[in-house]
């Protein structure tokens, strides 16, 4: 039977299908309350895994979960990412991870999420123009600090993981995936032998038309959405994989948290695994 927890690091425990906050409007009015309401319900339903970042609203997302569930239930991990920063012209980012910035961030989340402690920090991305050595060295030194409990990276390679690991206890992943996107397979197995979490974020992004008919196909018969069917591939696909699915509407959020109790049968699970010839 697929396990639905994991324990992150090897020690923090949580429900494999978390959480992602990316997608919740941060803005006053009607729509801010929804938002608060949503990250509520999904702690009502058990789930124990938020992802949000720094370059979510910068910085406003973070502070909308503090506002919406702050103080925190016992067991409840809201990690968030640093090593991007909002370059000069408006609305777009760029790679930062010079030490001080990073520091600056981190400061920066620890306030807007009102811990004193951030149990899981993501790098956003490895900044190309910084050596590697600094960023996870700025890194360390807060985890040592006791500000930072464990270090996760977002977007690599297996190489940039192998490299990275030379440095820090790598705990986490983020890098896309999801049943019609499996690019990053090799980091995935990388996970695996490490028993490094991998958290795929759009989790259940759409593909050529062939292969999402044979996922709604797979869906009708399971009584299932082809949201649910997804999210269930992914627990089904490895023990290490932590989905995210992020929403602004709360029938949308129970909808993906129900996929947890679907169990796809060896047949459904052949046909989704040969999907990927068509992605």
């Amino acid at each position: 039977m697929t396990s639905t927890t994991f324990r992150i690091g090897g020690d923090l425990g949580i429900r494999r299908l978390g959480f992602g906050a990316m997608r919740l409007p941060t803005g006053p009015g009607p729509a801010r309350e929804a938002s608060l309401a949503l990250a509520r319900r999904a702690v009502e339903l058990g789930v124990t895994l938020i992802d949000t970042a720094h370059m979510y609203g910068w910085g406003a997302n973070e502070e909308l979960l503090a506002e919406a569930l702050h103080p925190y239930a016992d067991g409840l991990l809201i990690t968030t990412k640093v090593g991007i920063a909002r370059a000069a012209s408006a609305g777009e980012w760029s790679h930062d991870g010079r030490p001080d910035s990073l520091r600056d961030q981190v400061e920066n989340a620890l306030r807007r999420l009102r811990v004193e402690r951030i149990e899981l920090l993501q790098l956003h991305r490895i900044d190309p123009q910084v050596p590697l050595a600094d960023q996870l060295g700025a890194l360390r030194e807060l985890q040592v600090q006791g500000k930072v409990g464990r270090i996760g990276l977002s977007e690599v390679t297996v190489t940039e993981l192998g490299r990275a690991r030379e440095f820090i206890d790598v705990a986490s992943v983020q890098n896309r995936y999801s049943l019609l996107d499996r690019e990053h397979d090799p980091v995935l197995a990388a996970c695996e032998a490490g028993g490094i979490a991998f958290l795929p974020w759009r989790p259940v992004a759409g593909a050529a038309s062939g292969a999402a008919d044979e996922v709604a196909a797979v869906a009708a018969e399971l009584g299932a959405t082809p949201a649910q069917v997804s999210l269930a591939w992914l627990l089904d696909r490895s023990p290490v994989i932590l989905p995210i699915p992020g929403t602004a509407r709360i029938a949308h959020l129970e909808e993906n948290l129900a996929a947890a109790h679907l169990r796809l049968t060896p047949d459904h699970r052949d046909r989704l695994d040969r999907l990927a010839e068509q992605a």
